[in-house]
């Protein structure tokens, strides 16, 4: 798990107190301030408290950390931070709180006075609960349980808050025009910007543009939301806003760049901003995260096996290709090469002092040393414990109460397959490719394991590819794994000329083939 103490700002907590550190948010214009949440829910500060940003009701800097407890048990799920610095939180209760600078009203409270503590922002969103938040320099935006609006308020000069005007926004109101209709999935705030996605992969942007950051093929601000159009049919599943410089997520695990690039943020090799998104070379790796912060220009990526790529602005130098770090995760980029080195996003902190009983059960899976059971499959061993198989798998309840024996062979299933299952009965996750996942789900089918199914369809989601979207969606139907058919089809459909020019879909069954052309056909797929 990540190291807080990476960050300065906590180099002087003590070892015992920085173990029960859960959720922590550094920021300021130095990485200066900061913010965290213990495993007893209680929320602490510490720092220079410029504008009273660390809400503990008065100026004063403090290098010991102090107690916010107006937020203590309040269960913090999103949290976000402009450079004034404004301090903005989400609770699971989705009741927002704001504090610290105000001096563009962007705390939502119809004033310019600064909040020295955390006050409920109430205004129009009493009968909403919100999920998730992002500040910008000096505006905030919040995203609804139901998708289906994002409030704004704050700084509007250049129309970033989405109003429709460059008036600035005292308190919270349903971003104009087209996005009231649509339901938004992922937001994300520039200096001076904001971006949309939404659940049809598609992307908005609004604000200042001087840059190209919006990625609407020109210079030109924008007072409500506009489409990016040169992504159209490409499914966007994250965005990243960098201090003028936008990164999007494909749902391919591709990743597009556009705006300033004067430190090479942009990851092109060169140092030209781009008005339209510019397809990143990632060395042909599928990314499944991409990080930038409002403060910086820096950016970072992660792929699917676990690296930690970066560029742009690295501790003062220029990097303007993606460079392979030693990293774990893109949040250490920030800490050690960002300028500052603020989080940017709210950071989940475990400390290790001790073992779970979770984590004690994930270490002795397949340990010969204690267990009492193992499984001969393909000619190898998988070591296991009878008591926990009984207890987590209704199949080895019913098996291992007929017999006394202490190694069984498995011929139905392959090695992978049927010590995937057995991991997952210790640990609760599943660690598979999506094109393995799926004999993992056969397995789930057969086992009647439902929570194991579902899993197995989240993993093959989140792998799907033109080239393997015909062979999964073949896999959903065959194991009657709905959702997962529905969502294959979709990604074809989105996909479909791709799709179509592979050998898979050309090897397709007959009825499989003739079933896909005539839903994909009501669905309006050949409609010129």
């Amino acid at each position: 798990m990540l190291d807080v103490g990476k960050w300065p700002v906590f180099a002087l907590l003590p070892p015992e107190e920085l173990q029960l550190i859960r959720q922590a948010c550094v920021f300021g214009s130095a990485a200066n301030e900061a913010i965290y949440v213990t495993v007893n829910d209680e929320v602490f500060a510490l720092g220079t408290n410029c504008s009273g940003c660390l809400g503990l009701g008065d100026l004063q800097s403090t290098i010991e950390p102090r107690r916010i407890d107006v937020l203590c048990g309040k269960k913090i799920v999103s949290l976000s931070y402009g450079t004034g610095p404004h301090v903005v939180i989400a609770t699971a209760d989705g009741e927002v709180f704001a504090w610290g600078h105000n001096g563009y009203s962007q705390l939502g409270n119809g004033t310019t006075n600064h909040g020295l503590t955390p006050a409920l922002v109430s205004t129009n969103l009493l009968s909403k609960r919100v999920t998730e938040v992002a500040c910008g320099s000096h505006h905030t935006i919040a995203l609804t349980t139901d998708g289906e609006v994002c409030f704004r308020l704050g700084y509007n000069n250049s129309g970033q808050v989405g109003s429709g005007s460059t008036a600035n926004q005292p308190t919270p109101r349903r971003v104009s025009s087209c996005l009231q209709s649509k339901v938004v999935v992922n937001i994300a705030c520039g200096q001076l910007c904001s971006m949309a996605v939404l659940d049809n992969g598609e992307i908005y942007g609004w604000g200042y543009n001087c840059n190209g950051q919006l990625g609407l093929g020109n210079n030109g601000n924008q007072q409500t939301p506009c489409r990016i159009a040169a992504l159209q049919g490409v499914g966007i599943v994250q965005v990243a806003c960098g201090y003028a410089h936008t990164l999007a997520l494909t749902d391919e695990g591709l990743v597009y760049a556009w705006g300033a690039n004067s430190y090479g943020q942009l990851g092109t090799g060169n140092k030209s901003n781009q008005a339209v998104p510019t397809l990143i070379n990632t060395e042909k790796e599928r990314i499944v995260e991409v990080a930038a912060c409002h403060t910086s220009h820096t950016s970072s990526a992660k792929t699917q096996s676990g690296q930690v790529l970066m560029w742009g602005q690295c501790r003062g130098q220029a990097v303007a290709s993606p460079h392979l770090t030693h990293f774990s995760t893109t949040d250490d980029v920030f800490a050690c090469f960002a300028t500052p080195a603020v989080t940017w996003h709210l950071l989940s902190v475990d400390g290790d002092d001790y073992l779970t009983v979770a984590q004690s059960l994930k270490k002795e899976f397949d340990s010969p040393e204690i267990s009492d059971l193992k499984f001969l499959v393909d000619g190898k061993c998988i070591h296991v414990h009878k008591a926990l198989l009984k207890i987590r798998c209704e199949h080895f309840r019913a098996l291992l109460n007929e017999t006394d024996e202490d190694a069984i062979e498995i011929h139905q299933f392959s090695y992978l397959v049927y010590r995937a299952f057995l991991e997952y009965l210790y640990t609760d996750t599943i660690s598979l490719p999506p094109e393995d996942a799926i004999g993992l789900l056969d397995l789930a089918t057969f086992y009647r394991e439902m929570r194991l199914k579902r899993l197995c369809q989240e993993t093959i989601k989140r792998g799907i590819s033109e080239e393997n979207a015909i062979t999964l969606l073949s896999a959903a139907v065959k194991y009657e794994a709905r959702d997962l058919e529905e969502f294959c089809f979709k990604f074809c459909v989105n996909h479909l000329t791709a799709v179509t020019q592979t050998q898979a879909f050309a090897d397709m069954d007959h009825d499989l083939l003739k079933n896909f052309i005539s839903k994909a056909s009501r669905h309006g797929a050949f409609k010129n």
